[in-house]
């Protein structure tokens, strides 16, 4: 009796293991309440109300934001933030147009046709359109390597908010001065000069316009408190300081002499530069976070990745995903001595050989992917940390965990 004896507690030691090890059952994505996300004192404004339905993809939230000037669309919280912003700056930018230094500037420009600087800001594509799915892509095994292709690029039309070196330089020589007035204003509302919001961008060229043609200095703080309409100044988080400071070419030029001193292919800076999804805001946070890892070989991965991405959403994931890298370089929590890709998920390699993957999304369901993902046998068998944003519902930290990974939360990236 004994052999038997024996062989029954093995196998109810071998059960209770793999039961204690099994994955969670797949989960539907989630609906959840705009409150969950984003803090109570900044779901309703003066311009906006962000609707209290949220539902998710199974990473990313998707959130309807009406304001006064039509309803924004935003995927993910980074992104809510910002057209909850742009929406502050386009109402103090309609009320500086109603101000009468307004009127002023706008009487000396009368001579001054706006459409000779239409070209300065190409019209953008439009972000605020909802995809049902967004960077579920990253995380699908979709191969090993990304494709190289200069002429890929160009085909899909240079459609984004990133003009050619040659449209930089032409329109820099038509109106003098104005891109830096413009810059000016969008530094003065705490906006992203490389917006996509279509109505942000109008209402800065048309006030800058005014201003700049009629030889008149332009303080968006002062022009509105002079209208009886209090102003705050706009946090500027996330935007580099250099974005303000520079051009378009300015930029561009110190992104490829960045690139070239990392190593990069000429072939593949080039792709970079006019890569239609990429703002010039998007290009040089991607220049500056690779800076900001000069131990880590393999950043000319990090550009053809860049170079791969087909919507903006999928642009945006690459850049947040890289600005966490950076962070905890910055903050000594991790020395990265590798980039890599897998299929297209960005991941580096610590000098302790950890394997992590930052995960900029907002609420993780378990689903079929995400466990895919998270079993994949391409991630090696090092030890492996997501660092996410957001958060990961019960089931989906069992799944990781039953799976071998370790799981750290941490601050969404500024923007």
């Amino acid at each position: 009796m004994k052999p038997l004896h024996y062989t029954a507690v093995i196998a109810l030691a071998f059960y209770q293991s793999a039961f204690a090890q099994a994955p969670a059952a797949f989960e539907d994505v989630a609906a959840l309440n705009a409150s969950d996300l984003l803090l109570a004192e900044t779901l309703l404004g003066p311009s906006h109300r962000v609707r209290n339905q949220v539902i998710t993809d199974g990473y990313m939230a998707h959130f309807e934001i009406d304001t006064d000037f039509g309803t924004f669309k935003a995927i993910g919280v980074p992104q809510a933030k910002q057209r909850i912003t742009e929406a502050q700056a386009i109402r103090k930018l309609v009320e500086t147009s109603k101000s009468d230094l307004f009127a002023e500037g706008l009487k000396r420009s009368i001579e001054q046709p706006i459409d000779a600087v239409k070209n300065i800001v190409k019209s953008p594509v439009t972000s605020l359109k909802r995809a049902p799915k967004t960077v579920g892509h990253f995380f699908s095994k979709v191969g090993s390597s990304i494709e190289r292709g200069v002429n890929k690029v160009q085909e899909s039309g240079n459609d984004g908010q990133a003009p050619t070196a040659s449209e930089v330089g032409s329109t820099a020589k038509n109106i003098v001065g104005f891109d830096k007035a413009k810059l000016d204003t969008a530094k003065q509302l705490g906006v992203d000069p490389y917006s996509d919001n279509i109505r942000l961008q109008e209402e800065m060229e048309k006030v800058t316009w005014a201003f700049f043609a009629g030889g008149l200095p332009l303080r968006i703080g002062a022009a509105v408190a002079s209208a009886g309409v209090a102003v705050a100044a706009t946090n500027m988080v996330g935007i580099p300081e250099e974005t303000y400071a520079l051009t378009q070419s300015e930029l561009a030029l110190r992104g490829q002499q960045s690139l070239t001193a990392m190593g990069l292919k000429s072939a593949d800076i080039q792709a970079f530069q006019i890569q239609p999804k990429l703002s010039t805001t998007r290009r040089h946070r991607i220049v500056k976070s690779l800076e900001a890892l000069p131990k880590a070989a393999g950043r000319g991965r990090i550009i053809l990745l860049a170079n791969s991405c087909a919507t903006a959403e999928q642009a945006d994931f690459l850049v947040a995903a890289l600005s966490m890298l950076e962070s905890r370089q910055r903050a000594g929590a991790a020395d990265y001595k590798d980039l890599q890709v897998f299929g297209r998920l960005p991941g580096a390699t610590t000098a302790s050989g950890t394997l992590e993957i930052p995960a900029p999304v907002d609420y993780v369901t378990w689903t079929e992917q995400v466990a895919e993902f998270a079993q994949r046998d391409d991630l090696g068998t090092s030890a492996k940390l997501l660092v996410h944003t957001g958060k990961l519902s019960p089931s989906a930290v069992a799944g990781f965990t039953s799976t071998g990974w370790k799981i750290l939360a941490v601050p969404y990236p500024a923007r």
